[in-house]
């Protein structure tokens, strides 16, 4: 088994040589990139038997999330962590639960796709057999020449990567109650007013949880994290293998929370006030339910229904 690390590192290898006509095609069409990357994104010929896309775990119905603790793979496999929204994700860096060194889109979007620990969509060693795919479609053909004109439109797994990240960059959700009230709108009021005041003090949320996004981006333990989870997942130490690495994971954005259940890394949480226990906060249930009607204050449902993210039609967007 290659350990997650070796992997970061092999893909960014794979990425820079395979990729380097991808990134002097900084001139081409950003509008076509983004266009070519939503069509992957819904596409289930990314995965070896059609069954994933992209969208299959990150629904745009679902805050881009699924609302399952962990989903399986092409294959069946069971999966390993419960998939984390996509809100904003092109603010965030690093991106995953488990892996400082996965902090451009590029290079996280090969590890569904090529990755075997565990296998998502099951690619490795298939690009020959996604070019075939993709390019047997008159409309890829068109997409590509027009978003990597410096290869001539080439289809491998780096143009592949970077129209993928081109389109996750566009999903962006910044208009929320609490946006509006930071901006000098209207302030939040009653639960809401008196969750982000426990939020930011007696329950310590914002410790972690801070900023724009609501996360700090650095790598954490649970108070009363086990030392053996039942699904052998020891967080950042199965890249880095230092055992004071065992069970420290990212903190995830709250963006949309409400909306993204279930929670925590495998999705053993149902519930924010699970959620909220987990992390030993001593919160009354009154209190657990005003922190609960902040973070749903957070919520912009618009991003769930944009048209800009739906699986796209069968007319091509460029002629």
């Amino acid at each position: 088994m290659i350990r997650a690390g070796r992997l970061a590192l092999l893909l960014s290898g794979l990425l820079l040589a395979a990729g380097a006509g991808a990134a002097r095609d900084a001139k081409g069409s950003a509008e076509a990139q983004v266009a070519l990357g939503r069509r992957l994104f819904h596409d289930g010929d990314l995965s070896i038997n059609g069954t994933l896309s992209c969208a299959t775990c990150h629904d745009p119905r679902h805050s881009f999330a699924d609302g399952v603790r962990a989903h399986p793979g092409a294959h069946g496999e069971a999966g390993l962590r419960n998939v984390p929204s996509l809100v904003n994700v092109g603010s965030l860096s690093p991106l995953t639960w488990g892996n400082a060194g996965l902090t451009t889109l590029e290079l996280q979007a090969m590890v569904p796709i090529t990755g075997e620990d565990p296998v998502e969509m099951g690619m490795k060693g298939q690009e020959a057999e996604l070019a075939r795919r993709l390019s047997a479609n008159h409309c890829y053909r068109k997409l590509f020449r027009a978003s990597f004109p410096a290869t001539r439109g080439r289809i491998d797994f780096a143009s592949v990567a970077a129209a993928l990240a081109a389109f996750q960059r566009t999903i962006v959700s910044h208009d929320t109650a609490w946006d509006r009230a930071a901006a000098g709108g209207p302030p939040l009021a009653g639960a809401a007013a008196r969750g982000e005041a426990l939020f930011r003090g007696k329950a310590g949320c914002a410790g972690c949880h801070a900023g724009r996004e609501f996360t700090d981006l650095a790598f954490h333990r649970l108070p009363g994290e086990p030392e053996t989870p039942e699904n052998g997942d020891f967080g950042l130490a199965r890249v880095t293998g230092r055992s004071e690495d065992r069970g420290r994971f990212r903190t995830p954005s709250l963006r949309n929370v409400a909306l993204t259940a279930p929670y925590l890394h495998d999705g053993s949480a149902d519930t924010i006030a699970a959620v909220l226990a987990r992390h030993g906060a001593a919160l009354s249930p009154a209190e657990a339910g005003d922190i609960e009607a902040f973070l749903g204050d957070l919520n912009d449902t618009q991003v769930t229904h944009n048209a800009a993210y739906a699986r796209p039609g069968r007319s091509c967007e460029v002629s």
